[in-house]
C-alpha cells in the first residue's frame, strides 16, 4: 500500500466509528469513493475530526504541529463543506466543524454533482457492504409512517405517525431537493420505473438551510410541502422520515431507486429491520384478486395465494400504500401491539444508534473524551 492510499485508509477506518459507519470491502470500492471526495490533504485532515462538532480553535490545536496556519485551516475546512465532505453548523454565530456520515451525509451532500463514476461506485458499495451497516443495529435513521388516507378517520395517530402534523410542527424554514437516489439511478441509466417525480424530499430547519445555502434546492412553504406530499403517495411511494419525533427531513421512496428500500428488500425479513407502528391485513373474504395491491407494493410484501392477495407480515413495513388503492375495501391497515416510539432528535438518534453499535462500555468512554473535549 502506497502513502496515498494509506493515508485513505486511515480516514475510512476513522469513519467506520461514527454511529453509521463506513466497512471496508475485498474490492476497495469505499477508498475510491473517498478518493472522489477529499484529496489527500483533507483525508489526513479529516482524520482530526470528530463526530461531534467543534469550534476552528479546537481542531487547530491538532493539527497546527503539521505547519498550518489557523486561516488556512478555516479555508480548507470550508472548501470540504463545501464539497458535502463535514458537516458545519452554527453555534453563536461561529462555524463548529465534524465528520459526516457517508449516509445521511456525504452521499446526500453530492446531489446536482454526482459524476457516473461515483454513482457506479456506490452502487457498488451499497452491494458489498453498506447494506449490512444499514442493518448492522436494526436502528434505521429513517422510518416508515402511514400515508393518511389509509388510516380510519377514527383511529387516533401519533403526532410522529402523522405526516399532516410533522409538516405543521417543523422547524424553517422548509425545502424541497431532488431525491438523491433517483437522481443516481437516473445518472447510471437505469431511471425509476416507479414515477416521473423527483422532487421529493423535504427538508427542514438547519438541513433545509444547508440545503438552500448550497443551491441544491429551493424554498417551499408548509402547503407546497403537503402538496408535494400528496403527489409522492398518489404514486405510492412510501412516506419516510427521519427516525425522531422531531425529524429534519421526509423522504419520498420508492423499491427501484432507494439505497435503503432497495438494500432492505434483499433480506428475508425486512419488517424485522423497519421502524413502522403499522402493517396491512387483507380481509380474505372481500379480495376479488384484481392483483393491483401486489403491484403497488414498494416492499413486494403481497402476493396473490389461490387467487386471493396475501400480506407477507416478514416484508410489510405499513405505509399504507396497498389499503388506498384497494377498490374492494379489503385492506386495512392495522396497529401493532408495541408501538415504538422514536428517539426525541437527531442527536439522540445517532447516540441510540451508536451506543447499541459499540456497547454500553465504549459508549461510557465516548462520554468521557466528550467531557475532556478530545476526538470521537
Amino acid at each position: 500500500m502506497n502513502a496515498e492510499d494509506r493515508i485513505y485508509r486511515e480516514l475510512q477506518i476513522h469513519l467506520d466509528r461514527m454511529p453509521v459507519g463506513y466497512p471496508s470491502t475485498e474490492s476497495g470500492v469505499e477508498i475510491r469513493m473517498l478518493k472522489h471526495l477529499f484529496t489527500p490533504e483533507e483525508a489526513r485532515l479529516a482524520t482530526q475530526l470528530s463526530m461531534l462538532p467543534e469550534s476552528l480553535e479546537r481542531i487547530y490545536k491538532r493539527v497546527k504541529k503539521d505547519g498550518i496556519s489557523i486561516q488556512e485551516l478555516e479555508q480548507t475546512l470550508d472548501h470540504m463543506r463545501t464539497n458535502g465532505c463535514i458537516e458545519v453548523i452554527k453555534k453563536d454565530g461561529k462555524n463548529l466543524y465534524s465528520n459526516a456520515m457517508l449516509v445521511i451525509g456525504m452521499y446526500e451532500y453530492q446531489l446536482e454533482r454526482l459524476t457516473e463514476d461515483f454513482a457506479k461506485d456506490w452502487l457498488q458499495y451499497l452491494d458489498e457492504a453498506f447494506a449490512d451497516e444499514f442493518a448492522r443495529t436494526k436502528i434505521l435513521q429513517i422510518r416508515t409512517i402511514p400515508i393518511k388516507k389509509s388510516i380510519p378517520h377514527e383511529r387516533h395517530v401519533a403526532s410522529y405517525d402523522d405526516i399532516w402534523q410533522i409538516i405543521d410542527g417543523v422547524e424553517e424554514p422548509i425545502a424541497v431537493a431532488n431525491c438523491v437516489c433517483r437522481q443516481t439511478k437516473d445518472v447510471v441509466g437505469e431511471s425509476c420505473k416507479k414515477t416521473e417525480l423527483r422532487e421529493t424530499c423535504i427538508l427542514f430547519g438547519r438541513i433545509a438551510q444547508a440545503y438552500l445555502d448550497w443551491g441544491i434546492s429551493r424554498p417551499v412553504n408548509r402547503d407546497e410541502a403537503v402538496s408535494i406530499l400528496k403527489r409522492a403517495q398518489e404514486d405510492g411511494l412510501v412516506l419516510q422520515p427521519q427516525n425522531a419525533q422531531q425529524p429534519e427531513f421526509v423522504c419520498c421512496c420508492c423499491g427501484d431507486c432507494c439505497g435503503l428500500l432497495t438494500s432492505i428488500k434483499k433480506f428475508p425479513n425486512p419488517s424485522e429491520l423497519y421502524a413502522t407502528n403499522h402493517y396491512a391485513e387483507v380481509d380474505t373474504n372481500a379480495c376479488s384478486g384484481c392483483e393491483i395491491c401486489v403491484d403497488r407494493c414498494q416492499l413486494e410484501a403481497l402476493a396473490m395465494v389461490d387467487g386471493i392477495a396475501n400480506v407477507n407480515l416478514n416484508r410489510c413495513i405499513g405505509c399504507g400504500n396497498c389499503v388506498v388503492i384497494c377498490k374492494d375495501d379489503a385492506i386495512q391497515l392495522k396497529e401493532k401491539d408495541k408501538p415504538l416510539l422514536p428517539p426525541k432528535d437527531t442527536g439522540a438518534l445517532y447516540m441510540k444508534i451508536l451506543s447499541k453499535k459499540v456497547g454500553k462500555w465504549n459508549m461510557l468512554k465516548v462520554g468521557a473524551k466528550m467531557l475532556l473535549g478530545r476526538k470521537v
